[in-house]
């Protein structure tokens, strides 16, 4: 197998080459673990615990938000399941960024992708550390999160197949906690369940100060916390380079997308704010601990402290898996150190995971300068980079359409519905997420940083040009078939049909 640039799998970056960032990789995630994780990346802590200040502000009307978010994220997801179709690579959306927006396109979205995930990881570990303290107060912080990182860490060095594993049962872990949530909930609703019955109905959707209680516009305004909740759902474009059948296992999963929005948002959303008034949550408290309090399950407290650590831990996992896979695609690619190029014996990325872990272990001491803030400001700039993220992958299939209608580019069988006009609404969506981001007083100070990152960005563009200027050239399209059928084409549309 060679990569875009024609480096066979013997080809590294000890040889001054870009290797192919999938070719050295073991293809050990298997569809059931692809399927989990896909599923755990649509649930997070932006659900369990950044819903309370949401709900607390928005009312019944976060339900649209997440539906009216979902949507776009849906379009997004299909958007990228053509561009893996196309070319299924490890480097998923930086990489075509690199093909179809320019080279600086592609280096910016993997150290912003890298940087989010750094980022996030910093928040979600510092979160679990917290959780701990639950069962043993007397554990210190600063050790536990220490701890957590080290297991992690361990779990992503051993083996791919080994981190798929362990997020398979931490996603596990979140979707049985939500079911269970729902179906409590209902049998609350339709069959009055503990004396959380009495008051409980559908009516708290529209009575208790009507669906916008606090008005249209701080409804709207909680977009960026909706959005941060979707962070991670693009992760499934990152195991691309390690999927066992990635033709039939990627686009399974972008497809079921729907479902899990319908279901883990909008459903469980609705059936705890028909259980409890919207104006009994506050926010810092998890909607689910509040519910399961309401209810008054033996024990649910404990239960819900093990999910939302679970959740954490399962988020601080995947941002491992995922920026030690960026920083290799970013290296191997002549668009980082050549250093985080390198694979171990059991291929994994071993020195960007190191890194990664490293600059997470700094996010443990900066969580406890501003432990209120930190939650906003660090959510605040994940949505921005994950905008930009989604943004570059809408923005590469809008350019890959262009150029299969032109005959540059072989056509995919996976495609999007609308084209690429899906894709520019989904555009017009995020961009106005960005201008709620500056208008709100608390997350706009994720915006300042912007152009400093860039600028940082931009620095190491030179340097890292000067250096190897054809790692930064503009990459060659896979061409159309010269003749015949398109290899998996019409022999794969009826399994693209049933899925």
């Amino acid at each position: 197998m060679t990569d875009v640039k024609g480096a066979t799998p013997e080809t590294g970056p000890e040889s001054g080459q870009a290797a192919g960032s999938d070719a050295d990789y073991q293809r050990g995630l298997g569809s059931r673990q692809i399927q989990m994780i896909a599923i755990g990346g649509a649930i997070g802590t932006g659900l369990f615990l950044g819903a309370g200040r949401a709900i607390h502000q928005a009312g019944p009307s976060l339900i649209l938000m997440y539906a009216v978010a979902g949507v776009a994220v849906f379009a997004i997801m299909r958007a990228l399941g053509e561009l893996l179709t196309y070319r299924p690579v490890s480097g998923s959306f930086a990489d075509y960024a690199r093909e179809f927006l320019g080279p600086f396109a592609g280096y910016v979205t993997g150290w912003t992708y890298w940087l989010m995930w750094v980022v996030t990881g910093m928040a979600e570990v510092t979160a679990a550390a917290t959780y701990l303290a639950y069962w043993w107060p007397q554990v210190p912080q600063w050790s536990a999160a220490a701890g957590f990182l080290l297991v992690l860490f361990a779990a992503n060095l051993i083996s791919v197949k080994l981190f798929g594993e362990v997020e398979f049962w931490l996603s596990m872990i979140k979707v049985t906690a939500i079911l269970g949530m729902i179906l409590i909930g209902v049998g609350v609703l339709t069959l009055g369940l503990s004396a959380a019955g009495d008051t409980a109905s559908a009516g708290h959707l529209w009575r208790d100060g009507g669906f916008f209680p606090n008005g249209v516009g701080r409804s709207l305004l909680t977009l960026q916390i909706v959005m941060f909740a979707y962070v991670a759902v693009e992760l499934v474009g990152v195991t691309a380079g390690e999927a066992q059948n990635p033709r039939e296992t990627l686009p399974r999963a972008i497809n079921t997308l729907p479902w899990r929005i319908a279901l883990f948002y909008v459903g469980a959303l609705t059936v705890i704010l028909c259980v409890v008034s919207w104006t009994e949550f506050r926010p810092g408290v998890s909607p689910f601990v509040a519910a399961f309090a309401k209810i008054g399950i033996p024990f649910g407290a404990g239960i819900v402290n093990f999910v939302v650590l679970s959740a954490a831990l399962s988020s601080c996992n995947s941002g491992m898996y995922s920026t030690g896979r960026m920083l290799r695609d970013l290296a191997v690619n002549g668009q980082g150190p050549r250093v985080f190029g390198r694979l171990t014996g059991r291929r994994t990325p071993a020195a960007g995971i190191l890194a990664s872990v490293a600059v997470m272990g700094i996010g443990v001491w900066l969580n406890y300068v501003d432990p209120e803030g930190a939650f906003t400001y660090i959510t605040a700039f994940a949505t921005v980079a994950g905008v930009w993220t989604w943004g570059v992958i809408l923005g590469s299939h809008i350019r890959y359409r262009a150029a299969v209608r032109a005959g540059r580019a072989a056509p995919a069988w996976f495609t999007a519905p609308g084209g690429a006009a899906a894709s520019w609404a989904a555009l017009a969506f995020l961009a106005a997420v960005l201008v709620l981001i500056g208008a709100d007083s608390q997350a706009r100070i994720s915006l300042y940083g912007v152009p400093v990152w860039f600028a940082v960005l931009a620095a190491g563009y030179r340097v890292l040009k000067r250096r190897d200027p054809a790692a930064f050239a503009r990459r060659a399209h896979l061409p159309p078939e010269p003749a015949g059928p398109v290899p998996g084409g019409p022999q794969a549309a009826p399994d693209a049909a049933a899925l």
